[in-house]
């Protein structure tokens, strides 16, 4: 498995993977516009010359990001895949600076096994919520709001 930055020929990969999971309910979804945006924050797992998983670091404020748009092809479910994607994620945080990492999900147990745990949405900052009022869920979040110290 390949774990690399993500290519602008990567972005329709990565759409129909992250949409797939949406569609189903499973996470939020991700315009073409914002995954072109937002290429620089991700990093992408290849595996024999396809992208079967996804995962972002975006920089919210002082010492503090967001783990997001985490999707796994089915194919290669269970086989490590998102684990090593946050592993490479928490390493390119702590580079960074950054002591606490978010995430905003519908996949508690997952992040959980991660070193992440739950908290009330109010504890996040408020910077936080300045990207909310673009998602089709504003004003009622569903998602599980959770965070690891770095």
């Amino acid at each position: 498995m390949l774990y690399r930055k993500p290519k602008f020929k990567d972005v329709e990969t990565i759409h129909k993977l992250i949409n797939h999971y949406a569609d189903q309910g499973l996470m939020l979804p991700r315009s073409r516009n914002i995954l072109y945006e937002t290429l620089r924050d991700m990093i992408v797992a290849e595996q024999h010359g396809a992208v079967v998983g996804v995962g972002a670091l975006h920089l919210v404020w002082d010492e503090l990001a967001e783990i997001r748009a985490m999707a796994i092809a089915p194919e290669a479910a269970k086989q490590g895949v998102g684990r090593s994607i946050v592993e490479a994620l928490v390493l390119e945080a702590r580079e960074l600076g950054v002591k606490t990492l978010f995430t905003l999900t519908y996949q508690p147990g997952f992040f959980a096994k991660l070193g992440f745990a739950e908290v009330g949405k109010e504890a996040l900052p408020h910077k936080v919520w300045k990207e909310c009022i673009n998602c089709p869920k504003f004003p009622n979040c569903d998602e599980t709001a959770m965070i690891r110290t770095i």
